[in-house]
């Protein structure tokens, strides 16, 4: 079985950092592609960024481009989210997210196999 632990959530203000990690473990974990996801209260939840690890390449929604930054360790286990200049609008649960098979609608909740439980970003004006 494969756990994601995400960390560095927090309370910020707005235009501030923060960085979230996201380190996974377990038996066999082998991943073609590790991504984050945010789920603010009532909506969705919506793809943020996304790594792909033969590749190097990285994939970002609109709104973050220019002020996240995602990158990932040298083992490929853990996956960083560098978020600058954050908005009020970026309050959200932000979910790791990873997968064996890099999907070309890798910003599809359903091409990610395991998930982690969470970790709170709250953004004050």
């Amino acid at each position: 079985q494969v756990q994601l632990v995400e960390s560095g959530g927090g309370l910020v203000q707005a235009g501030g950092s923060l960085r979230l990690s996201c380190a996974a473990s377990g038996r066999t974990f082998s991943s073609a592609v590790m991504g984050w996801f945010r789920q603010a209260p009532g909506k969705e939840r919506e793809f943020v960024a996304a790594i792909r690890w033969t590749t190097g390449s990285t994939y970002y929604t609109d709104s973050v481009k220019g002020r996240f930054t995602i990158s990932g360790g040298n083992a490929k286990n853990t996956v960083y989210l560098q978020m600058n200049r954050l908005k009020p609008e970026d309050t959200a649960v932000y979910y790791c997210a990873a997968s064996t098979a890099f999907r070309l609608t890798y910003y599809l909740r359903r091409s990610y196999d395991d998930w982690g439980q969470g970790t709170q970003v709250t953004v004050s004006s």
